[in-house]
């Protein structure tokens, strides 16, 4: 009996708000055999949709493509607003080795995943992560300067300094789609964990601030990337993290950094959200933390027996 492979896929793609567009566009990874949709979280603020799904390499890269022909179809790039980075309807499909398969594997299958959208839609394709064609590319946040707007504009100059470094891997005429933008398709060993930590204060200052000292490249951890934001539905602020390695910088790290941090101001931390999915290894090293656990393995806790 063969083993079966699974990936782990968390494509983002520029609609929060329309539930019935989130929904057609979710609705291609229902009744799918080979794949299953783990969960759909709009964010109206953002406004996109991250999307969790696990499957069978070939019937996940089929459901991917065609979520990504939803969007472009039901997104207008031309209208859509947000506050989270975005240069594309379909904006990320990044995948990750989950069980039985390599990530030499899922590197090769993200490579299928791009040229296919671009031969099927003609949308233009930028490759990241460990499929990036420049160190630079490896980052989502440099493919993303500028966001939509910003790099339509930018690729509609061909003798901007920047034309070279920043025009997409695949596309018919080095330009962004104006409908469409671009998708950013990847694949990595790790996904990042969404981590939000609230403050009990209406002062966005003081949570831009500790997002600066928690994230990597102003002098907190590497592995995390963090910002100060409200979200209009709550009260106080937030210091929204993605956190791109739960095993070197568990979560409990950058909770108990943003507790003092928050502490200078004279502001209490509330409580944290995890959104979307973890893995488990990612709630157990909390729990080994704050209870001084010593040797607790995955397989005494009862329900893992349970998985297939």
């Amino acid at each position: 009996m063969s083993v079966k492979k699974h990936i782990l896929a968390v494509p983002n793609f520029s609609e929060g708000r329309r539930q019935e567009v989130i929904d057609e566009i979710a609705s291609v990874f229902k009744d799918k055999e080979g794949v299953k949709l783990v969960s759909v979280e709009p964010e109206y603020d953002f406004n996109r949709t991250v999307i969790t799904a696990i499957g069978e390499p070939e019937p996940l890269k089929e459901a991917l493509i065609a979520m990504a022909g939803k969007a472009y179809e039901l997104i207008d790039m031309t209208v859509q607003e947000g506050t989270h980075p975005r240069i594309g309807a379909q904006d990320t499909i990044p995948i990750f080795p989950l069980r039985n398969i390599t990530l030499e594997e899922c590197i090769e299958l993200a490579e299928e995943i791009g040229k296919e959208l671009f031969e099927k839609y003609k949308v233009p394709i930028f490759f990241s992560g460990q499929n990036a064609r420049t160190e630079e590319r490896k980052s989502i946040s440099f493919i993303r300067k500028g966001q939509y707007e910003g790099l339509k504009a930018l690729l509609e100059d061909p003798n901007h300094p920047d034309y070279e470094r920043r025009k997409p891997d695949l596309s018919v005429d080095g330009k962004l789609s104006p409908k469409a933008g671009a998708t950013i398709v990847s694949a990595d060993m790790e996904g990042l964990t969404a981590y939000n930590v609230f403050l009990d204060t209406e002062n966005l200052e003081i949570a831009k601030k500790i997002a600066k000292a928690v994230r990597g490249p102003s002098g907190g951890f590497s592995t995390v990337r963090a910002v100060g934001i409200k979200f209009p539905e709550r009260d106080g602020v937030v210091v929204s993290m993605n956190m791109f390695d739960c095993a070197s910088t568990p979560l409990y790290r950058a909770y108990e950094l943003i507790k003092q941090e928050a502490r200078r101001y004279g502001v209490q931390v509330t409580g944290s959200e995890i959104v979307g999915p973890v893995k488990l290894e990612y709630l157990l090293n909390n729990v080994e933390y704050y209870l001084g656990l010593e040797g607790l393995r995955q397989e005494q806790i009862l329900e893992t027996h349970l998985m297939e």
